[in-house]
C-alpha cells in the first residue's frame, strides 16, 4: 500500500524527494525492499516514527533538507492520490501557503453515547473530511509543529490542525472520493475497485524498429546504454518507449505516435521519449484512462540489456505514475537472423492495459 503512495507522489513532477518516517526497526525491511528499485529522485527513510503521528511529522521535520520551501504530510494508507489532485494542491498551496484536501460530509449525522441510542442530529452545514497529503509552507509547519510542543498540545489529528492554532490561514481543496485511507479490511475492496482491478481493460499492442548507426546515444527504456552505437531517429530513436507509446494509444484508440510526433516536425527533433511517453500518459489522462500493466519485448543481438532492465521499468513506472512492478521488461536475440541479428537494428514490441478512471479526468 505505502508503495502506490510513494511512487504516485514520486512519479509526479512537483515533487523534488520525499521521506518515509518508520520506526527505527523497520528502516532495513524498506530498504531492503526498495534496493531493486533505482529511484530518478531522493528518498530517506528515517528512523523517527513516533507514539503518535504528531511526534512522528515533528521528529521527521528536523531532517528536511535545507531550502525546501513547501512540505507535503501524506498517510500512507491512502495509496489513491491522483496527479489532478496534487495538481490542485500544489497550485493552492503556492497561492495560499497551505492546501488540504477535503470533501463536504453528505451523510446526516447523528450524535450517540452509547453508538445505539440517538441523542440527537447535528448540522452538517460547513462540515467536511479532511484527507492528505496535505501541503504546507515549511516554515509554517515547523513553527506550528514547535509552539505545539511548547504548549504541550500533543492531541492533533492532523496537521492543518497544528496550523490553525498557531494562527496560519488553512485553505482546502476539492478532495477525491478515491483518496481513501484504509482503515478496516472492509476498505481493501472498495481500494481494488478504484485501483482498477476488475474494471474493464483495454489492451494494445505497439512495435518499433530502428538501424543502429555511429555518432549516436543509444537510449532504451529512458536509459542510456554503454555501446558504441545508437539509434537513427527524429527523436532519441528509443524503440521501446516508442512502442509503449504505441501499445498505450492504441488501447484508447487515440490513434499512434505517428500522429501525435510525426518526424516532419521540427519540436520533436532528438527529443527525450520519455517526455513523449509522458504525453502520451497524460493524454490517456484527459481520455479517462490510466495504465494498469505494460510488457515490453527487446529484440537485441548486442549488448546485453540485462544490467539495465531495472532502471528502464523505474524510469517507465514513473513517468506513467504507476508501480515498477506494473511494468515487464524483457530482452533477447533473434539468433542471427535479419537486421537484427546481424546487429544492423533493434527493434521492440509492447502490449499495454489500460483500465477507466471515474471522475478523474478533467477533475475540476
Amino acid at each position: 500500500m505505502w508503495r502506490h503512495a510513494l511512487w504516485r507522489l514520486l512519479s509526479h513532477p512537483a515533487i523534488d524527494s520525499a521521506a518515509l518516517a518508520v520506526a527505527p526497526e523497520s528502516v532495513e525491511p524498506y530498504e531492503a525492499y526498495l534496493r531493486p528499485y533505482p529511484l530518478s529522485k531522493p528518498l530517506q527513510i528515517l528512523p523517527c516514527g513516533g507514539a503518535t503521528r504528531q511526534q512522528t511529522v515533528a521528529n521527521a521535520l528536523k531532517h528536511l533538507p535545507k531550502g525546501v520551501q513547501f512540505v507535503a504530510v501524506h498517510d500512507a494508507a491512502r495509496p489513491l492520490v491522483s496527479h489532478a489532485l496534487l495538481d490542485k494542491l500544489v497550485a493552492t498551496a503556492q497561492q495560499y501557503g497551505t492546501a488540504v484536501p477535503a470533501l463536504p460530509v453528505q451523510d446526516t449525522l447523528k450524535r450517540s453515547a452509547d453508538g445505539r441510542q440517538v441523542l440527537e442530529t447535528l448540522s452538517r452545514e460547513g462540515l467536511y473530511r479532511v484527507q492528505t497529503p496535505q501541503i504546507f509552507r515549511a516554515d509554517w509547519l515547523i513553527n506550528a509543529h514547535r509552539r505545539a510542543l511548547e504548549e504541550g498540545f500533543e492531541e492533533a489529528t492532523d496537521d492543518a490542525q497544528l496550523l490553525e492554532r498557531a494562527g496560519y490561514p488553512v485553505y482546502l481543496v476539492q478532495g477525491d472520493p478515491r483518496n481513501m485511507k484504509l482503515t478496516t479490511p472492509d476498505d481493501l475492496s472498495l481500494l481494488r475497485l478504484y485501483a482498477g482491478e476488475g474494471a474493464l481493460t483495454r489492451t494494445g499492442i505497439g512495435y518499433d524498429i530502428h538501424q543502429l548507426t555511429e555518432g549516436r546515444t543509444l537510449m532504451l527504456g529512458g536509459v542510456e546504454i554503454d555501446y558504441p552505437l545508437g539509434l537513427q531517429g527524429h527523436s532519441d530513436a528509443d524503440v521501446v518507449l516508442h512502442a509503449i507509446c504505441d501499445a498505450l494509444l492504441g488501447a484508447a484508440a487515440l490513434g499512434d505516435i505517428g500522429q501525435h510526433f510525426p518526424n516532419s516536425d521540427p519540436r520533436w527533433k532528438d527529443a527525450p521519449s520519455l517526455s513523449l511517453l509522458q504525453q502520451v500518459g497524460a493524454l490517456l489522462h484527459q481520455h479517462g484512462w490510466r495504465p494498469l500493466h505494460i510488457d515490453a519485448m527487446t529484440l537485441a543481438e548486442a549488448p546485453k540489456l540485462a544490467p539495465y532492465i531495472p532502471s528502464m521499468r523505474t524510469r517507465i513506472a514513473q513517468t506513467l505514475g504507476i508501480l515498477p512492478e506494473q511494468v515487464s521488461i524483457k530482452a533477447t536475440t533473434n539468433e542471427g537472423m535479419d537486421a537484427v541479428g546481424a546487429r544492423r537494428a533493434i527493434a521492440c514490441y509492447a502490449v499495454a492495459t489500460i483500465y477507466p478512471t471515474i471522475g478523474e479526468a478533467n477533475d475540476e
